[in-house]
């Protein structure tokens, strides 16, 4: 692959990519235009393909999701999670130990680096992982292949949950679609926002700030009623299949060799927590007034903004889901560190 010219590698990524996603278009499989593109961009990427998202495009992309998720928060979520603030601090710290334990594992009975083990077993925004990892001295290259490996098992389970637990409802959202609709000022207003948030988020040194910033003001501008965003169709897609190509692409064919010894333990790892995740949404089914497939995505241990594209194309509570992850994320960054530290310090190889 990397003998192509990179305008033949575009070209290719791109036609497999629409056939790819819009082919799981039509059997109704949620976040459609995410995975075929992420599928697309994997196949590439071991093959040897030398084309790469450009980190701005990437950074834009996370900002309109932003602005896509801020359309379902407003203040109203919190009602729910500080009424049952026990439980969901409960499943947080679950979360939180299941990760660690999952980090350890990788450490004692593996050859990964401590910090790399905990950074690369830590749920949340795989970006936001990837970015701290090299701060604390973990290898930035296993890292992102552990979270984006995490990422690629999660994403497909979702989708897969979200279709068989749905049926043909859960991707019916994209059948009357309008792709291309009359866009107004409040488009202007919402570019603007998400343009804000992804030049500022990184300049700020924020973890996913180009996510977070335009969610946290596009959900108080359009909770609020000043204004309502507008993000047409055919912008998500396009962010979605950004998304999709830059996990994708970065399986590379000498990062797979290098993590290859390590590889059986990293699935392992990966399975047994999601496995838990499954095992705490079924729980918070039984104390909450969700559905199965909402505590699922709530709880699930993948990328933030992955989670949020395969909620949007199910038919869940999406506000809550968001709520969710977004507090777990804040919770790994804050006791991020602290973990890996103390996973390189005691988790010693079993070997030794």
């Amino acid at each position: 692959m990397a003998r192509f010219p990179a305008v033949v590698q575009w070209l290719i990524l791109l036609l497999a990519s629409l056939a790819l996603g819009f082919g799981l278009q039509t059997f109704h499989i949620p976040a459609a235009l995410l995975l075929g593109p992420m599928i697309v961009g994997v196949a590439m990427g071991l093959l040897g393909a030398s084309v790469r998202i450009p980190a701005p495009l990437f950074i834009a992309a996370q900002a309109v999701l932003g602005c896509m998720i801020a359309q379902s928060l407003s203040p109203a979520i919190l009602t729910p999670l500080f009424a049952d603030w026990p439980l969901v601090l409960l499943v947080l710290i679950a979360t939180l130990l299941a990760s660690g334990v999952s980090g350890w594992c990788l450490v004692r009975f593996s050859d990964l680096p401590g910090s790399t083990g905990a950074w690369g077993a830590s749920p949340g925004g795989a970006s936001a992982m990837v970015a701290m990892a090299g701060d604390f001295g973990a290898d930035v290259r296993l890292v992102a292949f552990m979270q984006y490996l995490r990422v690629l098992f999660v994403a497909t389970a979702a989708a897969a949950v979200a279709r068989i637990g749905l049926g043909d409802e859960a991707g019916q959202g994209s059948a009357t679609l309008v792709w291309f609709p009359p866009l107004d000022w409040r488009f202007i207003a919402t570019l603007a926002v998400a343009a804000g948030g992804a030049w500022l988020g990184p300049r700020l040194r924020i973890p996913s700030g180009a996510l977070l910033l335009p969610m946290m003001v596009g959900a108080t501008l359009h909770s609020s009623g000043v204004m309502a965003l507008q993000i047409p169709e055919w912008l998500l897609a396009l962010a979605y299949t950004l998304i999709g190509w830059s996990v994708g692409l970065r399986f590379t064919r000498p990062i797979f060799l290098l993590a290859l010894r390590t590889l059986p333990q990293m699935v392992v790892s990966i399975v047994a927590l999601m496995l838990f995740c499954g095992l705490l949404a079924w729980m918070l089914t039984w104390f909450l007034p969700v559905d199965i497939m909402t505590a699922y995505l709530a709880t699930s241990p993948g990328g933030l903004d992955t989670v949020a594209i395969i909620a949007a194309g199910s038919r869940v509570d999406m506000s809550f889901v968001m709520a969710m992850q977004t507090l777990r994320l804040f919770t790994i960054l804050l006791t991020g560190p602290a973990m890996a530290r103390f996973i390189s310090n005691r988790a010693a190889p079993a070997s030794t």
